[in-house]
């Protein structure tokens, strides 16, 4: 397990978020999933969800994307609601990167096959194309991996594939979906050094689902934490660990970042 030795805490311009979820509430059927969620995301900030098993973080990501609509609330990018848009107009128009946690490459494909398959649709130009895949290859560290199949990567290396993959698009939001489970500690802790380089070189604004705390809170600069359909807690990585309400929900007494 990643040990934290410092917090991220950053400050950011009062500037319009990025993203902001408005009073969000769903249900499926008589279960209540979200009630009168709140928060919003601003550019290169890192924003975490944590939350056990069930507490409505991939929905979120749904609610987002525009696979789901709430069943109240608004979802506003920048200045103009988009409650109501389908996902298509989403992606394209707000430029949103999703990182799903299983698949999101094609397994009989290569690495460079994946990033050229996807590079043709997002990309006009044949040349502006291989000079974006070559730039995340390189960035990456892929080349040694570029000719061989998807299905025969690590766990890792399909990460950062996928990553690759949701960086195509340029996107200004990026979805991550429990982006550490199944993996070593070395490629998680390759994976937090790659969070926080898009933050510092490409001013991404990201959230990061995940349920383990440690893994997720050494990445962000504030987190949430989900607990019966609500956000019971949330601030910094510091301030959470030190919420008795953070840990009566989520952390649990015996909770000790060393």
């Amino acid at each position: 397990m990643a040990i934290i030795k410092k917090f991220r805490i950053k400050s950011f311009k009062k500037n319009e978020p990025l993203l902001e979820l408005k009073n969000i509430s769903i249900a499926f059927g008589k279960r209540q999933i979200l009630d009168n969620i709140s928060f919003k995301i601003n550019s290169g900030e890192i924003v975490g969800l944590l939350g056990p098993n069930g507490a409505g973080k991939s929905t979120i990501f749904n609610l987002i994307t525009g696979i789901l609509k709430p069943d109240n609330g608004k979802i506003q990018f920048g200045s103009k609601d988009a409650t109501k848009y389908p996902i298509y107009q989403r992606t394209k128009e707000f430029k949103i990167g999703y990182v799903p946690q299983y698949g999101g490459y094609f397994s009989d494909l290569t690495t460079y096959e994946n990033l050229k398959a996807v590079a043709e649709i997002l990309i006009k130009d044949p040349r502006e194309q291989n000079s974006k895949i070559e730039y995340l290859i390189s960035k990456f560290e892929l080349d040694y991996i570029r000719n061989i199949k998807a299905s025969f990567l690590s766990g890792g290396q399909k990460r950062k594939l996928v990553l690759c993959i949701a960086l195509l698009g340029d996107p200004k939001i990026l979805l991550l979906d429990e982006p550490f489970a199944a993996l070593d500690v070395l490629t998680i802790q390759m994976l937090q050094k790659i969070i926080v380089n898009l933050q510092t070189e490409d001013r991404i604004g990201t959230i990061v689902c995940d349920h383990q705390a440690r893994d997720l809170l050494t990445c962000v600069d504030v987190a949430m934490i989900l607990s019966n359909c609500k956000i019971v807690a949330q601030g910094t990585p510091k301030e959470l660990i030190n919420n008795p309400v953070a840990r009566n929900a989520y952390f649990g007494e015996a909770f000790k970042i060393n």
